[in-house]
């Protein structure tokens, strides 16, 4: 179950990076492609061949947010080329845009020679270019710049930029693994908690159970009725620790709710989740207790189940009120659902609702309830 639900946040963690790409990559270059076509353009001709580079630069954009480009990268990079060759033949002074995208998308994931490789298609749109300055041998300077430098410099700042750009992004990828192991974390050291309160629990009483026997043996012949109220007390030791053990592990043991909106912050924060806490009123004493107890329960199930990244806690003096962000569909209740009904009876109402990634988990208790 944890590997499965490690490869799921591993995989949502990749959508919100590729809906965040597209959203800062393929956009900008589309706008920027279309006014270069509507500001020069003079013929139906250019806008075709336009047309054909910015589709290649723009799905070359499209599946590098996807983590798959290459296939689509090369043949585009060939495509855009030629688009550029026949652009300076015709005197189209921007057709060097697709091709200029589509390098700039080439040479960054490279592991080795990466500048070498930069320069080189920069060259290589330079050379692209000169065809125009051989055809049209007047204005040679202005040609040379139009045609063969400025093509060549605009490559190296889109490719530049494309650094800068993926580097942007692989912060934010080692970011969101960051926090995907800040969650795990605090939930294993929920568990190491846990664990803890069954040692305080049942520790303490084995060991007082084993001196009591031990002191009942020897007092079963020289004092039988010393011997039986030990046991007894034993007895009556082992079914308060079972009592016990169970609230436990039904979350249903007194906790102090001050000590849980600490520790509920804490492990947020770990996780890299902003926590905004807002105490309208203090409970009273036995709310506080059940409070606690749905604030832990409901702490637990953000960490394991939600990409939260926001969580606003809102205490009154008869209930709690926890709000999430990135939440999907709601499955079982679990934990809640077995604190339903001792909310019940305390004469507390649980209410969870569910809408638009955001859930919210709120108990009220009427006036007079749980007193």
């Amino acid at each position: 179950m944890t590997e499965t639900r490690r490869r799921w946040s591993g995989g949502a963690v990749q959508d919100r990076l590729r809906r965040l790409n597209l959203i800062t990559t393929v956009p900008p270059l589309a706008f920027v492609g279309l006014l270069l076509l509507a500001l020069n353009a003079r013929t139906w001709w250019q806008v075709g061949l336009q047309v054909v580079a910015l589709v290649a630069a723009l799905a070359t954009a499209e599946r590098w947010t996807a983590g798959d480009y290459l296939r689509v990268a090369r043949p585009s990079l060939a495509v855009t080329a030629v688009v550029w060759l026949v652009g300076a033949l015709t005197d189209d002074t921007v057709a060097f845009y697709g091709v200029s995208i589509v390098g700039s998308f080439l040479v960054p994931p490279l592991r080795r020679h990466r500048l070498a490789a930069l320069f080189g298609l920069a060259a290589l749109v330079g050379v692209l270019g000169l065809p125009n300055v051989l055809v049209h041998p007047d204005h040679t300077g202005p040609r040379l710049v139009q045609y063969v430098a400025v093509p060549a410099i605009a490559v190296l700042i889109s490719t530049a930029f494309m650094f800068a750009t993926q580097r942007l992004f692989d912060l934010v990828a080692e970011l969101e693994q960051s926090r995907e192991r800040e969650a795990e974390l605090a939930v294993a050291r929920e568990r190491v908690r846990f664990a803890s309160d069954l040692h305080d629990i049942q520790g303490h009483t084995l060991h007082v159970v084993k001196l009591k026997v031990a002191l009942a043996e020897k007092l079963l012949d020289t004092d039988p009725r010393r011997a039986r109220e030990e046991l007894r007390e034993v007895h009556t030791l082992v079914g308060d620790t079972i009592v016990q053990t169970r609230e436990l592990a039904y979350a249903q043991r007194r906790l102090n709710l001050a000590a849980e909106l600490e520790n509920a912050k804490n492990l947020f924060e770990a996780a890299g989740i902003h926590v905004r806490l807002e105490r309208e009123a203090e409970p009273d004493a036995r709310v506080g207790e059940l409070l606690g107890q749905v604030l832990r329960e409901t702490t637990t199930n953000i960490l394991r189940h939600a990409e939260a990244r926001h969580v606003r806690i809102t205490l009154g003096r008869r209930g709690i009120a926890i709000v999430n962000d990135g939440a999907g569909e709601p499955g079982p209740l679990g934990g809640l659902s077995a604190l339903r009904h001792r909310l019940a009876e305390n004469g507390g109402e649980l209410e969870v609702s569910y809408e638009d990634g955001r859930f919210l988990t709120a108990v009220a208790f009427p006036a007079g309830a749980a007193r």
